[in-house]
């Protein structure tokens, strides 16, 4: 038995609770893993809540990340001791996922932890951060140096802007970070912003063409912020988009595109392919800054996830949320 958030759902509303509950045997294949530490996304806000249609089948346990060490493995390239890293594949949507003591997951998705990554610091990068190392990858792929100009992140307080801001600024980038959050020019600007962008200014009915601004972005908004940034890029800039937390829709037209040449590249970390994982936490443990990763990150007890979901979705939670499990793993 294993304690674990559990979502159900026996008719029409579901309930989250903390709750003892039994795993299955390991199937060929998978690894058992006792967590050490997990996180909240927004996605396991929106899953805990009940906010949007995340989970798949009930019950459910969720957590779409969690570090921790095999505790015994069917799978031929993880062995007893291992320390690794789970990032989305649907757990937490399909398939039991990292809030609880133990998970059962399928080799093929886990990450070995490269050294220089504790495995707290593995969460408070979590999917978030894992999301925006591939964001930077991105940019960095089309051609978008710091000599090319400055780079804009929305959403610059949540998980993905606070680590993009992050490894932007050590690499050199010369960032502006759109928050709606005055008060946190602070924070934004120790994590490496050059200047703070209204989040007004990226706002509002978008034109198909603004004034020339920036040569890269990380947008995880959507919807009208990412139609207006797309309509202030500068000459072949490219935009990484990897969120929705705005909207689903896009209202831009061709002209982006067809007449400054903008790229639009899309970032999914779900389904990503394990080489690009294995790079991304390569890329990770050289190029964050841990001191600026433990600025970014607040700790919420596994009892307290519930209760501090609604918050999350509020846009009361900045930076990344670490979740200690058993802490004493390492």
């Amino acid at each position: 038995m294993v304690k674990a958030i559990l979502i159900e759902k026996p008719e029409e509303t579901q309930s989250a609770a903390l709750k003892e509950i039994d795993l299955p045997d390991l199937t060929e294949g998978e690894v058992a893993v006792d967590v050490a530490y997990s996180t909240m996304n927004y996605k396991d806000a929106l899953a805990i809540t009940g906010a949007g249609p995340v989970v798949r089948s009930f019950p459910m346990v969720p957590g779409i990340d969690c570090s921790g060490v095999v505790a015994n493995s069917k799978h031929p390239d993880f062995a007893k001791g291992d320390r690794v890293v789970l990032n989305g594949w649907g757990v937490g949507e399909k398939h039991w996922g990292g809030l609880a003591e133990r998970a059962h997951l399928k080799g093929d998705w886990l990450v070995k932890l490269p050294d220089g990554i504790s495995l707290r610091q593995a969460m408070a990068i979590g999917t978030a951060g894992y999301t925006a190392m591939l964001c930077v990858m991105a940019l960095e792929a089309h051609g978008v140096t710091p000599e090319s100009g400055e780079v804009v992140v929305t959403g610059a307080t949540g998980g993905v802007g606070s680590v993009a801001t992050a490894l932007l600024g050590k690499l050199g980038y010369k960032v502006a970070a759109v928050t709606g959050r005055p008060e946190e020019e602070d924070y934004l600007k120790g994590l490496g912003a050059a200047s703070i962008v209204p989040r007004e200014d990226v706002s509002g009915k978008p034109r198909p063409l603004n004034k020339e601004r920036w040569a890269g972005a990380v947008d995880v908004v959507g919807g009208e912020v990412l139609a207006n940034v797309l309509s202030m890029m500068t000459y072949r800039g490219t935009v990484a988009a990897c969120g929705l937390a705005g909207s689903m829709n896009l209202p831009t037209s061709v002209a982006p595109f067809i007449l400054r040449g903008v790229t639009l590249a899309g970032v999914d970390s779900v389904m990503c392919p394990i080489e690009d994982r294995v790079e991304a936490w390569r890329r990770l443990a050289a190029d964050l800054d841990m001191d600026k990763l433990a600025a970014m990150e607040t700790e919420v007890a596994l009892e307290d996830v519930i209760a501090t979901a609604p918050k999350f979705l509020e846009g009361k939670i900045r930076g990344r949320i670490v979740v200690p499990v058993a802490p004493d793993l390492g």
